[in-house]
């Protein structure tokens, strides 16, 4: 096993069961014997509509694979039983065989830069979802970033500054919290097996909170300059009880150097 390999897995394992706040979550529902009640009902929020707010985390699929590619996930793995990722126009596949070819090495992750949509789901590390009038937040706990998905019925502006996460927009389509996302700068993978996308790249995630304690995620692809045709896939997500999320930061070079390896 490559040091990146083991880097990656060390750095998956300490995300996930580093969380060192214990303290109880307030207004969760319990079973008789105090224990968190994840089947219970959605929580509503003031106007009505199912509150998603939580500190959640990427939980397995039913039909899920799980292999092991370079280090981190195969978006291959998430995708529906006889469903395949379309295939990549030729300039854009070019660029995915040299990086697969060079082991994926130059990840932006090795380098302390972020994760894009939908790599950053599928890294399985937690996240928390902060649900106000007008404004959702995501607060991604790796490298301690963050996203604004803005519900107060604004268009997207026009693009003048690609950046890594884009700029979204939220609606509510019954249950199902919709988010477009848009201005993607072409720097970040759409995977850890180095699919790239162009800043043509338009994403749309549909979220379903099912009960208290699990959330669906549907999100479709659309890069019209590097696939010849838009996809979808699912992920699921549960809730985190009794816990908070904690700061992480990438040491820029000195990750870097370990993440590279030789």
């Amino acid at each position: 096993m490559t040091h990146r390999v083991c880097l990656a897995i060390a750095i998956c394992a300490i995300s996930a069961s580093a969380q060192w706040v214990n303290y109880p979550t307030p207004h969760m529902p319990r079973t008789p014997g105090g224990k968190p009640n994840l089947a219970a009902p959605v929580p509503k929020a003031a106007d009505g509509k199912p509150d998603l707010s939580g500190f959640w985390q990427r939980m397995h699929n039913p039909h899920e694979r799980v292999t092991v590619l370079a280090m981190g996930p195969n978006l291959e793995d998430f995708m529906r039983p006889g469903e395949k990722i379309p295939p990549l126009l030729p300039a854009a596949e070019k660029l995915h065989q040299q990086r697969m070819a060079n082991l994926m090495k130059d990840r932006p992750s090795a380098h302390c830069l972020p994760h894009g949509i939908p790599d950053q789901w599928l890294i399985g590390t937690p996240w928390k979802l902060v649900q106000n009038p007008g404004l959702t937040i995501i607060l991604y706990e790796q490298n301690t970033r963050y996203r604004q998905i803005f519900t107060d019925g604004r268009p997207h502006p026009p693009v003048s500054n690609p950046s890594w996460l884009g700029y979204s927009i939220g609606k509510w389509e019954g249950d199902w919290f919709v988010v477009d996302t848009r201005g993607f700068n072409d720097k970040s993978w759409i995977d850890d097996s180095g699919r790239p996308h162009t800043e043509a790249l338009h994403t749309i995630e549909r979220f379903r909170r099912r009960d208290f304690g699990h959330m669906d995620l549907e999100i479709t692809i659309d890069d019209p300059q590097a696939y010849t045709k838009p996809w979808s896939f699912p992920l699921q997500f549960e809730f985190l009880a009794d816990t908070e999320i904690i700061e992480d930061v990438c040491e820029n070079e000195k990750d870097a150097a370990h993440a590279v390896g030789k």
